[in-house]
């Protein structure tokens, strides 16, 4: 059985209030999170789940400001940009072979373009919501996927994305499957490592949402959310939430396994 290494990186960090992290709860209180990209390695495979926003955090910070306010915004430290953060993990662009995106937002999707040989993994549901939803209340097109990306990803990139099914495997002991709740596009990364499952989310902000079985504050659907936690209680080792700044401390380094 193949055992992937697994290192969370760190992307950048921001503030929440209370009840976009748990539903109708901590209505004083902002949280943090720390938005973070996953490098996957192992047997011929390095994959990373999530790109990491933009060079320019300007457009993505001004959007969050717009109805958040001013203190929303993301930071970024030097060295935190996904292309720097690779860099010190001895990973070069040309070495990725898949990325995965989870939800399809621009703190996940604005670098993909970077990886020229990586397939591109996305939900299956995800990409048809994209294409064929005129309106949403949580959905923006442009936040989804910018015009500049998704001209590349539907015309010369297109040989290199893949549609993933509900339940899917990109590589042997490497598994998605679809989570929903959180936006349409999103999945639960399985891998298989010496320290178990280690399963990767976006429907979960931090660990207390499944292991408190508390839904995310901003879901699109509940009973999605709760599916979700459901299943990874029971099948999951390790829980990695993309956003928990307490993976840090719970595995020093970044280092999952």
């Amino acid at each position: 059985m193949t055992q992937y290494r697994v290192t969370t990186l760190a992307m950048g960090r921001s503030i929440i209030p209370g009840p976009e992290l748990y539903w109708m709860n901590d209505f004083d209180q902002w949280h943090p999170l720390t938005f973070q990209a996953v490098l996957i390695q192992g047997d011929g495979v390095t994959a990373i789940v999530n790109t990491g926003p933009a060079a320019d955090l300007t457009p993505m910070n001004d959007g969050w400001a717009s109805f958040l306010g001013e203190k929303a915004r993301m930071e970024r430290a030097d060295g935190e940009f996904i292309l720097d953060q690779l860099a010190a993990h001895g990973v070069r662009p040309e070495d990725v072979t898949h990325v995965i995106l989870t939800p399809l937002q621009l703190y996940t999707v604005s670098n993909v373009l970077a990886f020229p040989q990586a397939q591109i993994c996305i939900a299956k549901r995800g990409w048809e919501h994209f294409h064929t939803t005129h309106e949403h209340p949580h959905d923006n097109r442009s936040t989804s996927i910018p015009d500049d990306i998704l001209v590349e990803l539907v015309t010369t990139a297109w040989p290199r994305v893949r549609l993933l099914e509900d339940e899917d495997e990109i590589a042997a002991g490497l598994r998605t499957w679809w989570s929903g709740g959180h936006h349409r596009a999103s999945v639960v990364v399985e891998v298989d490592t010496a320290r178990g499952v280690v399963a990767i989310s976006d429907s979960y902000f931090h660990l207390r949402n499944v292991e408190e079985n508390i839904p995310l504050g901003i879901n699109e659907n509940m009973y999605e959310i709760l599916d979700c936690y459901e299943r990874v209680r029971r099948t999951a080792d390790v829980i990695v939430p993309l956003y928990d700044p307490a993976n840090f401390e719970r595995h020093p380094g970044g280092v999952i396994a």
